[in-house]
């Protein structure tokens, strides 16, 4: 157990998922870009609406109607950099 003090500072802490919760929060309701490693290589992005907030995940609506990918998101995915949650530019682009 000799190690252990070295490895609690690898342990985020609370402060930064309640971070990551506040920004996600701000923009509930508005368009945002998402970007999601799903390993090997692949990597999907979309747009759509943050439809919904919740105290473990938070959801997205693709603009895309045949989009056949999660939508649900921890804020933990968000923490790791597993997922990326940009507000989208106005103009569309």
């Amino acid at each position: 157990m000799r190690g252990l003090g070295n490895n609690l500072t690898m342990i985020k802490p609370k402060s930064d998922i309640d971070r990551v919760k506040k920004l996600i929060a701000d923009c509930f309701r508005k368009q945002v870009n998402v970007t999601v490693d799903l390993g090997r290589n692949k990597i999907l992005r979309y747009r759509g609406e943050l439809s919904g907030v919740y105290p473990a995940l938070f959801t997205v609506r693709p603009n895309d109607k045949n989009f056949l990918g999660k939508t649900s998101y921890s804020y933990a995915e968000v923490l790791c950099g597993s997922v990326r949650v940009r507000p989208a530019d106005p103009s569309g682009t």
